[in-house]
């Protein structure tokens, strides 16, 4: 695909007049010890020049080996993307911190969105609305002009999500896992997706594969399968984790030539995972701390694996 290639179906940003493509540059599998400083930089600028539009990268990726890839890989491009950051803290005082520790890695002076990231426990909300919260950080920024848009992302159950959106905060989107495996199980996709779209959140669809890949192969299906059946709800971009040429290829290809399943095709592929899909096996995510960053868990009192495991 040559340079310059921005033929990639486009979405709108929620209620807002933002356009970029359908689907998303993770920044978290960038931020692997196993992908150097030039393969990542191969992605990015690759990337870009076949039309992906969305940028997603966190504070917390790689201690910021994500932010810092993205912030050499995009000069001179940061006009040609969307770029998404995620702050980690709890505590206004520590969100400020990170966003300038964030914009910095990046060498920019402003992110398009701003997200609370990792919105898993069921006192994240209180945290983040108490006096001091993070919040406070959030709407300070989006008055500065650091940031345009704030939201917040979400992995672990549709409970915690809906507590944000019962605040009284103009959200702008909200980040959370869409694939065929979400929809029998603990379900953002059947429970929070309408109420996004009621308000004209964005939603921003992760994990369409497992964010291990680990759905791939299970009962049968495959990336494509999962990435078509995630393109075809309400969402504004889809989320993909990509290391290499080959991972770019398949999702390139994949949103040039997507078309939405049918009704009918979807209940096909829910009804052939739903053995294994309704008890959240494969959507560890939800059921255990295994992706939830070190940063968090330890925020929380959680303990290291290997702490739990010498007990």
């Amino acid at each position: 695909m040559p340079p310059g290639d921005t033929s990639l179906p486009t979405r709108s940003f929620g209620r807002h007049p933002d356009r970029f493509s359908l689907i998303g540059l993770g920044g978290g599998h960038l931020s692997r010890s196993s992908v150097t400083d030039a393969e990542a930089d191969v992605v990015i600028k690759a990337a870009i020049d076949s039309g992906i539009t969305f940028m997603d990268t966190a504070w917390d990726y790689g201690y910021g080996a994500s932010e810092t890839r993205y912030g050499r890989a995009l000069r001179g491009r940061r006009d040609d993307v969307f770029l998404m950051t995620k702050v980690c803290a709890r505590d206004a005082k520590t969100a400020r911190i990170q966003l300038e520790e964030s914009l910095q890695r990046l060498q920019v002076d402003q992110v398009d969105l701003w997200q609370l990231h990792e919105v898993n426990y069921d006192n994240d909300p209180e945290w983040i609305f108490e006096a001091g919260g993070a919040i406070e950080a959030l709407l300070e920024a989006r008055e500065q002009g650091k940031v345009r848009y704030i939201g917040f992302t979400g992995h672990k159950s549709p409970h915690i999500l809906r507590a944000m959106l019962d605040m009284d905060i103009e959200w702008d989107s909200c980040q959370m896992p869409i694939s065929p495996f979400d929809s029998s199980f603990r379900s953002f996709g059947r429970e929070i997706l309408p109420l996004l779209n009621a308000r004209g959140i964005a939603c921003l669809g992760m994990k369409s594969l497992g964010g291990n890949g680990q759905f791939v192969g299970v009962g049968g299906v495959t990336a494509q399968q999962c990435r078509r059946y995630a393109l075809s709800q309400n969402i504004s971009v889809l989320i993909c984790g990509m290391v290499n040429d080959d991972d770019l290829q398949q999702d390139l290809e994949i949103a040039k030539n997507f078309e939405p399943m049918p009704e009918a095709e979807q209940e096909q592929l829910l009804m052939a995972i739903r053995r294994e899909a309704t008890d959240g096996r494969h959507e560890y995510f939800k059921t255990t701390t295994y992706f939830d960053h070190e940063y968090h868990r330890s925020a929380h009192g959680y303990p290291e694996f290997a702490e739990i495991r010498n007990r």
